[in-house]
């Protein structure tokens, strides 16, 4: 299904459309505030392994991330952490960043990665923020497998190209080119792995 969701003002019924998906276990391609991405209800097992299907990677080794509606989600999926990174989160958060972050107990099984870390991403988009909220938990956020950048920012050709991987298409206007900022908080100096759409000037 393609399913159009107005980017500004998400139509509550295509959004619980988009969640009643997610908890069935079903895969969607969603709209962040950087590139398209693949998404699933964290803690279905079998959806999980559907992404890693499509892009061909094993679960503990793939590089996915949670999307949180807030930093409310913080305490429960991942260990304590200082009063200075939480302020630092605050002031980056919503906006094209994902903070990889010491893993809780309470990330299913099949997302801890070896180094027990999670990637946490509060994208600023409306559409993205808005299913997680009626979801009431995190999405697993993973990127689309493709080469060239229409692939992944034009949403009938992601459409075209994905209708028999995944269950649901949104389309909420163009994607961007370019992802988000990862930055390892496990340790300090915190370190930037990848440079993306979110600037980073921190010493």
């Amino acid at each position: 299904m393609l399913l159009h969701i107005h980017p500004d003002n998400p139509n509550e019924r295509h959004v619980k459309t988009v969640s009643e998906c997610l908890l069935d276990g079903g895969v969607v391609i969603y709209p962040t505030d950087t590139i398209y991405g693949l998404g699933c209800d964290i803690f279905q097992h079998k959806a999980v392994e559907r992404i890693c299907r499509i892009k061909q990677v094993d679960p503990q080794k793939a590089q996915l991330s949670f999307v949180c509606y807030d930093l409310g989600d913080l305490s429960k999926y991942t260990k304590s952490i200082s009063t200075p990174l939480y302020r630092l989160l605050k002031s980056y958060l919503p906006g094209p960043y994902t903070f990889i972050l010491p893993a809780s107990k309470e990330v299913p099984k099949i997302l801890q990665s070896r180094k027990s870390t999670i990637g946490l991403r509060v994208p600023n988009n409306n559409i993205a923020r808005a299913v997680v909220n009626n979801l009431s938990h995190p999405i697993l956020s993973a990127s689309l497998p493709g080469e060239m950048v229409e692939e992944y920012t034009d949403p009938d050709l992601m459409y075209q190209n994905f209708k028999n991987l995944v269950d649901i298409v949104i389309d909420g206007g163009p994607g961007g080119m370019v992802p988000s900022t990862v930055i390892d908080c496990t340790k300090e100096p915190y370190e930037v792995l990848r440079m993306g759409a979110g600037e980073w000037d921190e010493d």
